[in-house]
């Protein structure tokens, strides 16, 4: 079978691709060997899929069925795999093999095209959330797992030569900014945390009702994490009239659903909105940097 890589997966992995990565050249080969080596049967490769990583849906040679993940080095799979094994299940979806290949994992199968994003919006975040509470937990000791205040200050960086070379960015580089010193000053708690949650990634499985796949885990204040939620289907909300209005409600209801500091939530909604904005402006998105600037100018 010839493993073509989804569009969306060659075009994001463009955009961060350092000079003389191959990975996706050898992603093909890189597949066949993985199949070969389980002894899985290929149903299909899942598209339009992830951005940083091949999802091969299989059976294993029992006929089980299960799901095949090939990501590239700079997607951290092997901290995917830790925070996995950590939660054990819980809230998330489960490994189901224990022998490890850099870059490779074999997952228990959930329904890939039903995430709560199919829900009513009220549903699905409280679907979601509810989900996101049961990965909150103490990180494993010795964890090497990257911290927010080591990932946000890498994006930081990145931010302040983006405000450099656009003025019109700039009051809102500086706005998240300072948000983020300010957050960082004095964090509440640390816990093991997804860190790039949201609707889509929270999907209907058989083990429980609702399941995360996909995290990039990361140790800090669960505010953080929730912070990806408040700004879900951000199109919809910019086309809204009411969608400023709507945004601070979400920020309100969220952060008292799970017990959160509401101004710390609405903070880091604004740090990780500009970051985003800002880093599509930069690979050549302007359509979704402007959405995402827009959303941020609301908070």
């Amino acid at each position: 079978m010839a493993f073509e890589p989804p569009r969306r997966l060659v075009r994001a992995l463009g955009e961060t691709a350092p000079d003389g990565d191959d990975w996706l050249e050898r992603l093909p080969e890189a597949v066949q060997q993985a199949v070969d080596l389980r002894e899985l049967t290929v149903e299909r490769v899942q598209v339009p899929g992830g951005r940083s990583s091949l999802v091969v849906l299989v059976r294993r040679a029992d006929g089980t069925p299960a799901v095949l993940k090939l990501a590239p080095p700079r997607a951290r799979p092997e901290s995917e795999r830790a925070a996995l094994t950590h939660w054990g299940g819980l809230g998330a979806v489960q490994l189901v093999e224990p022998v490890t290949a850099p870059g490779v994992l074999l997952l228990e199968r959930l329904s890939p095209d039903v995430s709560v994003r199919s829900l009513p919006e009220a549903k699905a975040l409280l679907e979601a959330a509810g989900t996101l509470r049961r990965l909150w937990v103490e990180p494993p000791d010795g964890h090497t797992f990257e911290t927010v205040e080591e990932r946000t200050g890498r994006q930081a960086e990145a931010m302040r030569a983006s405000a450099a070379a656009d003025a019109e960015v700039a009051p809102l580089v500086e706005a998240a900014l300072a948000a983020r010193a300010e957050l960082l000053a004095a964090p509440p708690e640390r816990r093991l945390l997804h860190g790039t949650f949201r609707q889509s990634k929270v999907l209907s499985g058989e083990r429980m009702p609702w399941l995360a796949v996909g995290p990039d885990p990361v140790v800090g204040e669960c505010a953080f994490d929730l912070a990806r939620l408040v700004r879900d289907r951000v199109e919809d909300l910019i086309a809204s009239p009411s969608g400023a209005a709507t945004t601070r409600r979400r920020v309100k209801r969220l952060a008292e659903s799970l017990e959160v500091d509401q101004e710390r939530l609405r903070g880091w909604t604004l740090f990780r909105a500009v970051e985003s904005g800002v880093r599509a402006l930069r690979v050549g998105r302007p359509g979704d940097a402007e959405l995402l600037l827009e959303f941020a100018g609301w908070l």
